[in-house]
Order: C-alpha cells, then sequence, then structure tokens
C-alpha cells in the first residue's frame, strides 16, 4: 500500500525528548508528529500525529541508530 505523506522531514529537524525517548516535529493541525527512538532502531520510517490523520516520512540512516545505540550500550558494559 502506498502512503501519502504530508511531507518528508530529515530526522535532525526533529525535537528529542530523551525522557520518553521521541522525537516530535510540529504538524499544521496545531499538535506535533511523533516517532519513537525504538521505531527507527527497527527500520520505522513513518511518523503520526495523534490528533489528525497527517503522516511524514522521516529521512535517516538507519545505520546512524544501530551505530548510536550499540555505542551506547558499549558505555554502560563499561561502567558495570
Amino acid at each position: 500500500m502506498d502512503s501519502v505523506y504530508h511531507d518528508e522531514v530529515e530526522i535532525e529537524d526533529f525535537e528529542y525528548d530523551e525522557d520518553d525517548e521521541m522525537y516530535y516535529y510540529p504538524c499544521p493541525c496545531g499538535d506535533k508528529f511523533e516517532i519513537s527512538k525504538e521505531d527507527l532502531l527497527n527500520g520505522e520510517e513513518v511518523a503520526t500525529c495523534p490528533s489528525c490523520s497527517l503522516i511524514i516520512k522521516v529521512i535517516y540512516n538507519p545505520e546512524d541508530f544501530q551505530k548510536e545505540e550499540n555505542q551506547t550500550a558499549r558505555m554502560l558494559i563499561a561502567k558495570a
């Protein structure tokens, strides 16, 4: 099924909330598109708005997230 994206947005343009590990981007309806770090690690590329039916495609390199996650895991193991 082909999705009709409202827009395509680079991950760098999203706002990241470290507490809930979510990326947010303003939606025209006044709410925010959202996608979790876990979704991105799983290869997901669609951010949804909880208040309307619009979706956007997230432009990012999944390998960057895999590297970052591996690096974080190594740092945690090193501290243990």
